[in-house]
């Protein structure tokens, strides 16, 4: 007997499907062993030359495009709900489409242009695609629980239901941004791997053996497939680095307070002590500066209370450029701390190979590496893992009940065996206390590094691996140590697409050990055809609020890699 909650997923389920115009449709999809990378010429054949052009250039090329007049926000949006629409088709990557809406945006952001000779701002017919986290009138937010379908956040009474929306929408519609669609979410957000009972498991474009990642995995996915120019997700444990890494992205996951989470779901509600944030994933590191600069010309601190007033600052990514740009700058030049092994885990062959990658040429630029030798990240993630559990898993709990579907594999290596025993006051005050004292230890480190720069200053940024895989296997994401600490610490944090998977290189030595059964979990894991050509990307982290500094890093890193 089909139970009502798997009648409600489908019905959904084939809503998302037939939203898309038959038009766009494939007459069959291959299974991964008939075509395990969709991107580039494959995709190129359900294309035209002009769709093509327009989704294979950056966010900010587009915005020149259409500001120039060259092309029309029309135009551009079809392209990319065409390719869009392919990409869910191969990867089930959208919780929810809405192109008539978008077209019509972007046809009066053509009537406005044709009139006044100039666009109503910088990302005027830029389509941008949003996590499915976001309200947006006439839309639904499920965030992957079939008990969200049809209500607001799970209340089918609530009078903000499809007519809501939440405050960074706002503001990129003021910046003339296109909104087309949403993309998919692991249920409760807390996973390194995308899986609901809506839409199934969301799939790598590069490689659909393995995961986009999570938990904006639709995001990584869509943009990975270049069914989007750049989008925004949201980060607690990784969940902008990760999918970003595993697709070939950049990603900036910013400091608490920097962009503006306003009027958006979230799981956890009014969990304080490790914030989730909302930040870009893009093609480009100069799409990170322009999305990231568009929305501070908001002024979001005026319409959420939680960001601070800080507008973008030039002079912090100006500094970045003179030293690159200047073997004799005066602030000599830059220096970075880099760590392969965090000491719990080791990162397979190609994810070590990326860090050193990025080393090297670092050092062949003439710049300061020292290892990065700081407090165990063991306490930082140790502390970072409780407020997740601070209620006990009501919430998460709860939002099943909504429809009594069940939870899948993934979640339940976090959440699984019922609800627990929730922290008291006391209990998550100390645990507060404790996480104020590592990351002053940790800033104390951070600050004794400019006795051995040898630039006289602090390290200006940490290269990390982003997790252990170029890309998880399903149900293989066992361990996320290394963008935990990162959340812990609230840091800004870029991610920096680095190479591909090269099955001659990237083999484990004949000898080794692992250092213990979670290296040996990852160790054994690990298949180096598997990984052929697959992404491979490295983090590089800067102290709080060093969004500008840190763009500026990974666009000149990129640069060195020749990305």
């Amino acid at each position: 007997m089909t139970a009502n909650w798997e009648i409600k997923a489908k019905a959904k389920r084939e809503a998302i499907f037939n939203s898309i115009p038959e038009k766009w449709r494939l007459a069959k999809v291959p299974t991964a062993e008939e075509q395990k990378d969709v991107t580039g010429t494959y995709v190129h054949q359900f294309l035209d030359k002009g769709e093509i052009e327009i989704t294979e250039t950056d966010a900010v090329g587009i915005a020149e495009k259409v500001a120039s007049g060259e092309w029309t926000a029309v135009a551009v949006t079809e392209a990319f709900c065409h390719r869009a629409s392919l990409a869910h088709q191969l990867l089930n990557c959208l919780h929810e489409t809405f192109f008539d809406a978008a077209l019509a945006s972007a046809k009066k952001l053509d009537e406005y242009y044709a009139k006044n000779k100039k666009t109503i701002g910088p990302l005027h017919g830029v389509p941008i695609s949003l996590k499915d986290q976001f309200h947006i009138e006439n839309v639904d937010t499920t965030m992957g629980y079939v008990g969200w379908i049809d209500t607001f956040q799970g209340d089918a009474n609530d009078p903000r239901k499809r007519k809501y929306e939440s405050e960074m929408v706002r503001e990129l519609r003021a910046l003339g941004a296109v909104l087309y669609c949403k993309t998919s979410v692991p249920h409760t957000l807390m996973s390194g791997e995308t899986v609901n009972n809506i839409i199934g498991y969301t799939w790598n474009p590069k490689n659909r053996f393995v995961t986009c990642g999570g938990s904006s995995g639709g995001e990584g996915a869509l943009i990975g497939f270049r069914g989007s120019p750049g989008g925004f997700g949201t980060d607690i444990g990784g969940s902008i680095r990760i999918p970003s890494a595993f697709n070939g992205l950049y990603g900036l996951r910013p400091t608490s307070g920097r962009l503006p989470y306003e009027g958006m779901a979230n799981s956890m509600d009014g969990q304080n002590t490790l914030l989730s944030v909302v930040g870009p994933l893009a093609t480009s590191a100069r799409t990170l500066k322009l999305l990231t600069k568009s929305l501070l010309s908001q002024t979001p601190w005026l319409y959420d209370p939680l960001v601070v007033d800080m507008p973008w600052r030039d002079a912090q990514e100006q500094a970045i450029r003179d030293v690159v740009s200047s073997a004799a700058s005066s602030s000599g030049p830059l220096s970075f701390g880099y760590f392969k092994s965090d000491g719990v885990v080791n990162p397979q062959p190609p994810v070590a190979r990326a860090v050193d990658m990025v080393v090297e040429a670092l050092k062949t630029a003439g710049h300061k590496i020292i290892e990065w030798k700081p407090p165990p990240h063991t306490e930082l993630i140790a502390i970072a893992m409780k407020p997740w559990l601070a209620d006990g898993g009501k919430d998460v709990y709860d939002s099943f009940a909504l429809s009594g579907e069940p939870m899948s594999t993934q979640i339940q290596m976090s959440y699984g065996g019922g609800p627990r025993e929730q922290l008291k006051a006391s209990e998550i005050a100390a645990v507060n206390v404790e996480k104020r004292a590592i990351q002053k230890k940790y800033m104390d480190y951070w600050n004794s590094t400019a006795e051995i720069t040898g630039t006289g200053r602090p390290v200006d940024g940490v290269i990390s691996p982003v997790a252990p895989y170029p890309a998880a296997r399903q149900l293989k994401y066992l361990y996320y140590g290394y963008t935990v600490w990162v959340n812990a610490l609230d840091y800004t944090s870029v991610v920096i697409p680095v190479t591909q998977g090269d099955a001659a290189k990237d083999v484990y030595p004949k000898d080794y050990s692992p250092l213990n059964d979670q290296d040996k979990q990852v160790f054994d894991s690990y298949d180096a055809q598997l990984y052929q050509d697959s992404h491979v990307a490295v983090q590089i982290v800067g102290r709080r609020y060093t969004e500008e500094k840190m763009i500026a890093i990974a666009e000149y890193v990129g640069g060195l890699l020749g990305k």
